[in-house]
């Protein structure tokens, strides 16, 4: 048992803590205990109540701290203490209860490491609040003579009212009245100051309570930087550095202000002697910056608890750069985004959404394969991420999406877009190399058509543009397709002060100049072309000189010809826009006539050649066009003369409408080299990614009819945004009865009728304007005055032509002058019938088609150039009553067509903030941020994303797509809200809402269970990797068994067949004897002859003791002994010759039979004398013959061996095997003579 009492205190003396209160959880550990939130069963309060367990090595320790919270937790700075208990426990061991105060906004370090995961730091201001009633709950201890000796960030608690409290005394120390020092080392190794590191070696060493400040000094690095000094050595290595290091400061000092580096200083200071003390820090000015905002500070440090007790700071990585739970005003994320924006942090959350600040300068942030496959939370935010989060809800949805870029003019949305491609192409993997060069040369090239410098731009888009990427279900890029929309034409032949016409003029210029071919296109070096001359360029030289425009040239020739255009047709592109800049410079005179009608005549004659050259038509042709006109009234040809006015709209309408449809061809043509020349399948219809990159919201000092037009698209786009983000969603939580608190946003339905609606919507009464010969742009701003009743019109004072129209970005007063001219934009077609006519094949092509009914030139279902005027079906002749196509019905179109495509995909949003009007890097105005932040949303489509469900799926879908991850994958589980919830549950998933018939999901959770199907799919993938390597060992294993056992097999056939050849060589060798038995007594029809043996066979059997086998032998039939049959086919006769010859050289003389011979000695002697003369004298007489046909066989051996030798130099070299005379395969032939030899011999 633990001892009862300690120096002064008898623990018996403490009530039993049962009696009145109740653990709740544990919260954290103290020094020398664990620390947990208890209730009071009277009163129902909560508490934290410090259990130390065991107590009998720390009674000292106990002592102080009871006996510092009983005489000084009266302080607002320090912990209130509520009493000691005591537990009495036998079996587990007694326990003292120390009940506190509870603190239950958490420590101080818990508030800056939650902060810094998040992207943030904590306020100079703040820390210099916590800082200060740290300083003065410290001073209250030292002037009671306590050391604490353990300031620590941990030792520094929060309450959610924003109260900062001491806590944790079990190492303080109190001082006498006569010796205010101390000698022991006690304390947090990091924490702990020189002096008191120094007392553990060095008996003489003592401190006092300025050891407190030192540990203040650290904790304040702590506050700013997330962890103190030397956190990363271990605490043993880090007592060992301390008193030999400098005094530490911030990691990056810079980042601070002077005054909190110069606090830092004073803190740290290794001489204790010379360090200030506690009241001497109060009056720091770091410190006294708070005097007077206690309450300010107090109150944001309130929201900052909050806050973080929401996110949390364990595992939540989720919140580090997404700030849809961080927002509570526009102020505050306005701050937040110019921070990071200092730090080169351009991109942030918004819940899904990707907010870009534009950096006016180039930077290499991260890596595209970072953000391959990975969760979006896994890095820092990046336009990459949004690319793959694209690409991966392609792939896994099956489902196309849509990604809308917007921002104003100027906010970095083209470089966005050119981002987002370079990653579809690498996610995409393309087979074909090429292709992937092709896809993503393409935006070059049609933003040097497209895109102009103006006065808030140098590269801004004077198009629309939606880019689809082609995919295969299987995520492979196989194409691209391209959707161009309302190009501002009018650029061409006019630019606002400050602008620049389109990129590629001055391209086209310099790049001509460098390789000497301007002459060929009849430009000139000296004086600049009329389209091309403002302010800015007034000479030739201006453009000729300028390297950029050179490199420029190159890059985008480069372009033409990987992407697949013909040198051809490169010609004729630049014939074309020559042609252009030459018709430009053709000037006019007035010519007074006979019936004094004002006629017009062109004064440079040289000039209207040189554009007729390139327009391969005739100049007088082209003369007569521009300067007459007809018209076909009653059927009859009217031709009348032009003004100068008139004849110079016509000059501008041809070059308007020779580059609109240039423009036009060349997507078409890139579409068409684009195209996937791959079959997909019958199952897969591809899949596909837009891009939409449109001209940002526009306010100039002076707008036009192309501002009106541009700003009506962009409030198409942020009505789509609403209506996705906001309108969608929460008409979902009503049908699906979803209980979630309703946003209100700003709703830009009113404007978009006010532009759009017919019969009475301000494009309806333009047209209708247009049609009215007589009509004026005068007429027309009051038209608009009479029929707009809306609070978003209006008409300014004093101005003539004006209008304003109040944005949801804005208000803006539009100048109506030219706003008819603009609209009709009318080619006459005098021009069309001309230029079909045309020896260029380009230029009959862009004006044979007729215009879609988004003003687009159609795409040519011939690839033949050569199209004639028979192949339209209508007669550009103008007449009286015709009506035309205008702008703004082209422009009306356009929007139908775009919003068609955005629709049908998935989107996801990226908005573009421009930081400052001056284009200048590292340049933050907040007021110009705060403007754009309030008209796009984001404060309200942060609080969407905090409270709302940005993903609802269908029971249906939801089940089949993720049951993989609660369910065996062979079990198919029943669509019903249990399964969903089962699903949601292994997933550990929380705030997640079932309705009738949807699975109402955050942003964040879709991210999750998708990364979570990925993994254990690649599990899936791994195990039947595993197991089909398992089943292709086991097979091996069986196949080497079954080559072993042949192995085996073969090796005993092998000894069976040497065994039977050496028999069968014993066999030949006896079979020779045989022939040759033959070949000496060829007249025998046997081998014996009435019982006499021809050799010494059976002699040799006689001799042996087998006498019985001899008799048996000579009892034969005779017809076994009758004579061979002649070998006469060529089988045999080879057969023949290859024993002969291999035999004759064994060949020996036969014995020859004497009387005296041991044979005849052994046989009967029934014979008569007279009979074995007459056999002797036969004897010798066969002798004699024997002789001679030795010698004759001799030399015909000779001679034979002679001729083979001759036969086989001269035949084919044949095997060792076919050579060989013994191999039996060839002797052993079915020819029945050999059968006859050999099985006489056996039998």
């Amino acid at each position: 048992m633990f001892p009862q009492s300690g120096k002064s205190i008898i623990f018996d003396t403490f009530p039993d803590p049962t009696d009145t209160w109740e653990i709740i959880e544990t919260i954290g550990k103290g020094t020398y205990g664990k620390v947990y939130k208890v209730l009071n069963k009277i009163d129902g309060s909560k508490a934290a109540v410090k259990i130390l367990d065991p107590i009998h090595d720390i009674d000292e320790e106990i002592e102080a701290e009871y006996n510092i919270l009983k005489a000084l937790s009266d302080h607002s700075n320090v912990v209130k203490f509520f009493g000691m208990y005591y537990q009495k426990d036998v079996k587990n061991g007694d326990q003292l209860w120390l009940v506190l105060e509870l603190c239950n906004g958490g420590s101080v370090t818990d508030l800056a490491k939650g902060m810094l995961k998040r992207g943030d730091r904590m306020d100079e201001a703040i820390i210099a609040y916590i800082i200060h009633e740290a300083l003065t709950g410290l001073h209250h201890l030292h002037i009671n003579k306590t050391i604490h000796r353990d300031v620590k960030g941990n030792n520094i608690l929060l309450t959610t009212q924003g109260g900062v409290k001491l806590v944790d005394f079990g190492v303080s120390a109190q001082l006498t009245n006569t010796r205010l020092r101390r000698n022991t080392s006690v304390g947090t190794p990091f924490w702990m100051a020189p002096e008191v590191i120094a007392c553990e070696q060095q008996l003489d060493s003592t401190y006092d309570a300025r050891c407190d400040v030192w540990s203040l000094g650290i904790t304040a690095i702590e506050l700013g930087d997330g962890d103190p000094p030397l956190s990363d050595l271990h605490p043993m290595r880090a007592l060992f550095k301390i008193p030999r290091n400098p005094p530490p400061t911030l990691y990056q000092p810079e980042l601070w202000s002077d005054h909190f580096n110069d606090f830092i200083c004073k803190c740290l200071i290794k001489d204790f002697e010379l360090r200030p003390n506690v009241l001497d820090l109060l009056q720091h000015v770091f410190i006294r910056q708070i005097v007077g905002r206690e309450r300010i500070l107090q109150k944001q440090l309130m929201e900052l608890i909050d806050l973080n007790q929401q996110i949390g700071t364990t595992g939540k990585t989720r919140y580090r750069h997404d700030y849809a739970c961080l927002i509570s005003s526009q102020n505050s994320v306005t701050e937040q985004l110019q921070r990071r924006y200092a730090k080169d942090q351009i991109y942030t959350y918004v819940g899904d959404i990707l907010i870009a600040v534009n950096p006016f300068h180039k930077m290499e942030l991260y890596s595209p394969q970072m953000y391959i496959g990975a969760k979006r939370t896994a890095n820092p935010p990046h336009i990459f991420a949004v690319a793959d989060i694209a690409y991966q809800s392609m792939v896994s949805y099956n489902a196309d999406q849509c990604i809308v870029i917007s921002g104003e003019s100027g906010a970095g949305k083209t470089e966005s877009a050119h981002l987002l491609v370079e990653q579809l192409t690498v996610l995409g993997k393309a087979n074909n190399r090429s292709l992937q060069e092709k896809i993503l040369l393409v935006n070059n090239l049609v933003e040097a058509f497209g895109n102009a410098c103006t006065a808030i731009n140098d590269n801004s888009s004077r198009f629309g543009k939606y880019l689809e990427m082609k995919f295969t279900c299987g995520g492979t890029v196989v194409g691209a397709q391209i959707s161009e929309y309302l190009l501002e034409k009018s650029r061409v032949v006019h630019q606002a002060t400050g602008e620049k016409n389109f990129h590629i003029f001055y391209y086209i210029y310099a790049g001509l100049a460098e390789r000497k071919k301007l002459a060929h296109y009849k430009l000139s070096e000296s004086k600049t072309p009329k389209y091309l001359f403002n302010e800015h360029i007034k000479l030739g030289p201006d453009i000729v000189n300028n390297t950029f425009y050179k490199e420029q040239f190159d890059s985008v020739e480069q372009c033409f010809k990987v992407i697949g255009f013909t040198l051809e047709e490169l010609g004729s592109v630049y014939s074309t826009l020559a042609a252009i800049l030459n018709s430009g410079d053709i000037e006019f005179t007035s010519v007074a006539s006979e019936h004094q009608t004002d006629k017009s005549n062109i004064s440079n004659i040289a000039v209207l050649e040189n554009a007729a050259s390139l327009l391969c038509i005739r100049p007088d042709e082209l003369q007569e066009a521009l300067t007459s006109h007809c018209v076909v009234a009653r059927g009859e040809t009217i031709v009348r003369p032009n003004t100068v006015d008139k004849a110079t709209e016509v000059r501008d309408a041809m070059g308007k409408a020779l580059y609109g449809r240039l423009f036009s061809w060349i997507v078409n043509r890139i579409n068409t080299l684009l195209r996937p020349d791959t079959h997909l399948g019958e199952d897969d219809k591809g899949l596909n990614i837009g891009i939409l990159d449109i001209f940002g919201f526009e306010n100039f000092k002076r707008n036009s009819f192309e501002q009106l037009c541009i700003n009506i698209a962009n409030e198409q786009i942020q009505f789509y945004f609403n209506q996705h983000i906001f309108a969608w969603e929460q008409d979902e939580y009503l049908n699906e009865d979803v209980d979630a608190r309703v946003i209100e946003y700003e709703d830009n339905r009113p404007l978009l009728d006010l532009f759009l609606q017919k019969p009475m919507g301000m494009l309806s009464l333009l047209d209708e304007e247009s049609r009215f010969p007589q009509a004026t742009d005068q007429t027309l701003v009051e038209k608009f005055e009479d029929n707009l009743k809306s609070k978003n019109f209006w008409r300014p004072k004093r101005v003539d032509l004006g209008f304003g129209i109040h944005h949801y970005a804005g208000k803006v007063i539009y100048n109506a002058a030219g706003f008819l001219s603009k609209n009709r934009d009318t080619l006459p077609a005098d021009i069309v019938l001309l230029l079909r006519s045309s020896e260029n094949q380009l230029i009959r092509k862009l004006v044979t088609h007729p215009l879609t009914k988004t003003g687009k030139h159609t795409r040519s279902n011939s690839n033949s150039g050569d199209t004639g005027t028979g192949e339209t079906t209508h007669h550009p002749r103008e007449s009286t009553n015709m009506r035309t196509q205008t702008v703004a019905s082209y422009f009306r179109y356009s929007l139908m067509d775009l919003l068609s495509k955005m629709v049908a995909g998935q989107p996801h949003f990226v908005r573009c903030i421009k930081p400052n009007n001056d284009r200048q890097a590292s340049k933050f105005d907040r007021e110009k941020v705060l403007v754009q932040l309030r008209y796009t949303g984001v404060l309200e489509t942060a609080k969407i994303r905090r409270q709302g469900y940005s993903h609802r799926i269908l029971y249906t879908n939801f089940v089949n797509r993720y049951y993989i991850l609660a369910f065996h994958a062979h079990k198919e589980p029943d669509v019903s809200p249990e399964t969903c919830a089962a699903i949601l549950e292994k997933a550990k998933l929380e705030n997640w809402v079932l309705g009738k018939t949807k699975v109402f999901l955050k942003y964040y959770h879709v991210e999750t269970l998708n990364l979570m199907v990925r993994q254990t799919i690649d599990r899936i993938v791994l195990v039947q990797a595993y197991v089909r390597g398992w089943l292709g060992a086991k097979r091996y294993r069986k196949i080497l068994e079954k080559r072993a056992q042949s192995a085996v097999a073969i090796q005993s056939g092998q000894y069976v067949v040497s065994t039977s050849s050496q028999n069968y060589m014993s066999l030949q060798q006896k079979l020779n004897e045989i022939i040759l038995a033959h070949q000496i007594n060829p007249a025998n029809n046997g081998m014996f002859v009435k019982g006499q043996a021809v050799n010494g066979f059976a002699a040799n059997h006689q001799q042996s003791g087998k006498s019985d086998l001899f008799d048996l032998k000579v009892c034969r039939t005779p017809r076994r002994t009758q004579q061979p049959k002649t070998l006469n086919t060529p089988e045999d006769s080879t057969y023949y010759n290859l024993i002969h010859v291999s035999l004759t050289p064994s060949i020996h003389p036969g014995k020859l039979l004497d009387v005296d011979d041991q044979y005849y000695q052994g046989l009967p002697t029934s014979r008569s004398t007279g009979a074995i003369a007459g056999d002797r004298r036969t004897s010798l007489t066969r002798r004699a013959s024997l002789e001679r046909r030795q010698s004759i066989e001799q030399k015909r051996s000779i001679e034979r061996r002679q001729s083979s030798a001759r036969r086989q130099s001269s035949d084919r070299r044949q095997s060792t095997a076919d050579d060989n005379p013994y191999d039996y395969r060839k002797l052993l032939r079915k020819t029945s003579q050999r059968r006859r030899l050999i099985k006489q011999y056996r039998d």
